[in-house]
């Protein structure tokens, strides 16, 4: 053992110069208790990428064993430090299936929900990634409610959520702008009530008043009157719960007008 380890030790001193073609005899050896100390070193000292070129072709041979949980949970963190979150994600869930009960499960769990997070695209783009991330980071908040990344994963949960309400609230004010006042109004409402601890609340009760008075102006007679209700009860909650708000300026001039034209609808 000892004439083996003095092996090893020489090995790993001599990959600090190593070739290109060295490297590719490691990778071809059939020793694989070789290939993993050298894949060990190369992680050390932050070679990822030839880390995880040993590292893939270990993955069989450990399986089931200590070695193979390390070589499993460093897979994944040389992807992660390599950027890739993508197939990182992929690899620090297999390693929470295939090792629920390690000390790195819950590390592994919640970088696993921080690649979906790093894969979130901005607020124009599809969020399918952003809903996924936020799935995994309650499922994580729900499973270890005693991490000291508690915090950390709640953050990104409120970030991620106020990206899908930007896109909902862009979406409402692309129907507004078209003119298009139904969709507008509907979309308005859904917003609310899919976010109704929304810090936007102010602006989006500003914004569906002047879509309400504007719809009521492009309505038929018969839909006139109840629409124009409509922006002078948004205007009331608006007054109500934000007397000090910046928007109420405008709105009451707005709110005025709506009156007006009700006086003159029979």
């Amino acid at each position: 053992m000892l004439k083996r380890n003095l092996i090893i030790l020489s090995l790993l001193g001599f990959l600090c110069c190593t070739s290109c073609n060295d490297f590719k005899r490691i990778t071809m050896s059939t020793d694989n208790e070789i290939k993993y100390e050298v894949a060990m070193d190369y992680f050390e000292r932050k070679d990822y990428s030839k880390a995880l070129q040993l590292f893939d072709l270990l993955q069989a041979s450990f399986r089931g064993t200590p070695k193979g949980e390390n070589v499993s949970y460093n897979t994944a963190l040389c992807y992660y430090q390599n950027n890739d979150f993508e197939v990182a994600e992929y690899y620090f869930k297999r390693f929470v299936q295939n090792y629920p009960f390690s000390n790195r499960a819950e590390m592994a769990s919640y970088l696993a929900a921080f690649c979906s997070y790093k894969q979130s695209p901005i607020s124009s783009l599809d969020q399918t990634k952003t809903i996924e991330g936020i799935a995994q980071l309650e499922q994580f908040v729900e499973r270890y409610p005693e991490s000291d990344s508690l915090q950390r994963a709640k953050g990104m949960i409120k970030e991620l959520n106020e990206k899908l309400e930007e896109k909902d609230y862009n979406i409402c004010m692309l129907f507004y702008r078209m003119e298009n006042y139904t969709a507008a109004i509907t979309s308005f409402e859904n917003l609310l009530k899919r976010f109704p601890n929304t810090e936007h609340r102010e602006e989006i009760l500003f914004d569906m008043a002047k879509t309400y008075y504007d719809y009521a102006e492009n309505s038929v007679s018969e839909k006139q009157r109840e629409r124009y209700e409509a922006c002078i009860e948004r205007h009331n909650t608006l007054s109500y719960l934000y007397p000090e708000s910046k928007y109420l300026k405008e709105l009451d001039g707005i709110a005025a007008k709506a009156r007006k034209k009700l006086e003159n609808i029979q």
